[in-house]
C-alpha cells in the first residue's frame, strides 16, 4: 500500500483513533450502550503512525466525518464471503448511479472490504441518505453483507473505520464513462 492510494482517501487527518486492548469509554446512544475500544489521539495521523499500522504493530482508525460535519467518502463496510461477486455488483451499481471514482480496500480480515465512494465535501445527513439509498439498491440484488457508514443509528466515535491495508480494485472516472 503506497501513499498515494492512501491519499485517495481524503482522511481526516487532524486526529486518529487507536485501538486498546480494553474498554476505553461507554457510551450510550438513542438507548443503546458502546463499548468502545479505539482511543481518541489528539494529534495529526502522521505516516510513521500509518506505517506502524501496516506492519501490524498498533491498530489504528480515522475519523469519517470531519470538525465541520462534513464527510469526504460514504462507506460500504462488506463483511461477508464472497468478496469478488459483491465488488463486481457494487461496482456496476455505482457506476448506474453516476459516481466514477471509488476504491475497494482490502481489510485485516479475509474476504472483507471497504468500498470507499469518493462522493467529496458533503454534508453528513446528504451523506446517511446517499448511503441508505445505495444500500436499498444493493441489497435488492444480493443478500445485505455490510454496514453503510457514515451511520446515523452510531455515534460520531463509532463512524471509525481502521485505516485499510491493501488496495482490492480502484475505479477513477474511467473511459466507460463518456458512453453512458
Amino acid at each position: 500500500m503506497t501513499a498515494m492510494d492512501l491519499k485517495l482517501i481524503k482522511m481526516v487527518s487532524d486526529h486518529y483513533w487507536i485501538k486498546r486492548d480494553t474498554v476505553v469509554e461507554k457510551l450510550t446512544f438513542k438507548g443503546r450502550t458502546f463499548y468502545n475500544k479505539f482511543e481518541k489521539v489528539q494529534a495529526p495521523l502522521t505516516q510513521s503512525i500509518i506505517s506502524q499500522h501496516l506492519k501490524g504493530d498498533i491498530t489504528v482508525a480515522h475519523s469519517l466525518i470531519n470538525k465541520h460535519n462534513k464527510v469526504e467518502n460514504i462507506v460500504i463496510d462488506y463483511n461477508g464471503r464472497d468478496p469478488e461477486r459483491f465488488y463486481h455488483k457494487t461496482q456496476l451499481l455505482l457506476r448506474e448511479e453516476g459516481y466514477i471514482n471509488f476504491t475497494a480496500y482490502k481489510t485485516k480480515t479475509e474476504g472483507h472490504l471497504h468500498v470507499y465512494i469518493h462522493k467529496g465535501h458533503t454534508t453528513l445527513q446528504e451523506a446517511i441518505q446517499l448511503g441508505k439509498m445505495l444500500s436499498m439498491k444493493l441489497a435488492s440484488k444480493q443478500p445485505k453483507q455490510w454496514r453503510m457508514f457514515p451511520n446515523a443509528d452510531m455515534p460520531n466515535e463509532y463512524n471509525i473505520l481502521t485505516i485499510p491495508y491493501e488496495v482490492y480494485a480502484k475505479e477513477r472516472g474511467a473511459s466507460w464513462s463518456k458512453h453512458m
